[in-house]
């Protein structure tokens, strides 16, 4: 095996392939990179969860593969000249690693004991831009659920409808919902539940460009296609919440608030509260303006926030973060907050236009005390 490339293709590779590579593993093959060439350069890393590999623009003078320490050959990349890298394995799996001149001979692992990547079958897929998939996956991936008691919400729920993708989050206290029309109809309705562990690669593959993304739905596995680059992940199996009839929406209090404003009056009063030192903030709504206040052993805080609209004096405790969290992924400027009572949800989704997101985020109890 023989190949010469440059110096920043080969360690971008190693950075994106090296997401999926175990940490620690009974097979010490996981623990690193998988490089094949023929043709060009491919580099897999893989845990048995979470497999990716990606093509590299190289000179191939012998095909042939072998799997390296994940950590050391990216540590070595590193801190070669940016030149043109040449790579050789000899017969007895040592690798001669050369860049200007930087020498290094390192021992390699056999190929032969790293596990086949899944075949992911094209059941059915779907095609969107990057930066679409990209924000999507951050505007819900933060309510996606850490909780293993029911593992099928440790992942965002995919469902394409027609010309239409919707991804769900939901961890119990909070539910993320965002929608997006796509460029051509799925032949037929399909959905699916993605590992939020593989989503965050996904976002970290994705670039801010309308380039395609492919998502292929397989009968155990996802597979997302970036540009060079290849996700597999499992599909979680389960029931996923009906999250359409888990959101209230006959709401009898509407306001109307700049997101940037309320993040800030929020992010104010929060200030006495901690991890040891835990409080919801007490939100009043009254005519116009939201009072805010928190209340700990720290001290006490309060702010107040102009909105449009009347509260009706509604008294709501949430959770600092879920609250700020909600609003600082929605992605408009201005949002629209609908209440019911104090231990009813709070929905928020934009003032205009389509309605492309909804945030549900559950109230936590007050007690008088905390006034």
């Amino acid at each position: 095996m023989k190949f010469s490339c440059e110096k920043v293709l080969l360690q971008n590779a190693i950075a994106v392939t090296s997401r999926a590579v175990a940490q620690k593993s009974s097979i010490p093959a996981l623990e690193g990179l998988l490089l094949h060439a023929d043709h060009q350069l491919t580099i897999s890393g893989y845990n048995m969860q979470t497999g990716i590999r990606t093509k590299v623009s190289a000179g191939v003078a012998e095909e042939g593969d072998v799997v390296l320490h994940a950590r050391l050959f990216g540590d070595i990349i590193r801190r070669m000249p940016d030149d043109i890298v040449t790579f050789s394995v000899d017969e007895k799996k040592i690798v001669h690693l050369s860049c200007g001149d930087a020498k290094f001979d390192i021992s390699g692992i056999s190929a032969d004991d790293y596990p086949d990547l899944p075949e992911v079958e094209d059941e059915n897929s779907v095609s969107l831009q990057q930066k679409t998939l990209r924000a999507m996956i951050e505007e819900t991936a933060f309510a996606v659920s850490t909780n293993e008691s029911r593992p099928v919400h440790t992942g965002a729920l995919f469902e394409i409808q027609g010309q239409e993708l919707t991804m769900v989050a939901v961890d119990g206290f909070r539910l993320a919902v965002r929608r997006e029309k796509l460029g051509q109809s799925a032949s037929a309705g399909f959905s699916f539940v993605a590992p939020g562990s593989a989503l965050n690669e996904v976002k970290s593959i994705c670039s801010d460009v309308e380039d395609p993304a492919s998502v292929t739905l397989g009968k155990r596995h996802i597979l997302f296609e970036v540009g060079d680059t290849e996700l597999i992940c499992r599909r979680l199996e389960g029931e996923f919440l009906d999250y359409k009839n888990a959101i209230p929406r006959k709401n009898p209090i509407t306001v109307t608030g700049d997101a940037k404003a309320l993040i800030e009056s929020i992010d104010r009063v929060s200030v006495v509260i901690s991890d040891k030192l835990k409080s919801p903030v007490r939100c009043v709504f009254d005519h116009n303006k939201i009072f805010f206040s928190a209340k700990t052993a720290n001290g006490e805080a309060k702010d107040v926030c102009p909105i449009e609209g009347d509260g009706q004096g509604l008294e709501i405790g949430f959770n600092n973060r879920y609250l700020m969290e909600a609003l600082r992924y929605a992605p408009a400027d201005k949002v629209k907050i609908e209440l019911n009572t104090g231990v009813s949800p709070a929905i928020i989704v934009p003032t205009e236009g389509e309605e492309n997101f909804l945030y549900m985020v559950l109230p936590v109890r007050l007690k008088a005390s905390e006034g």
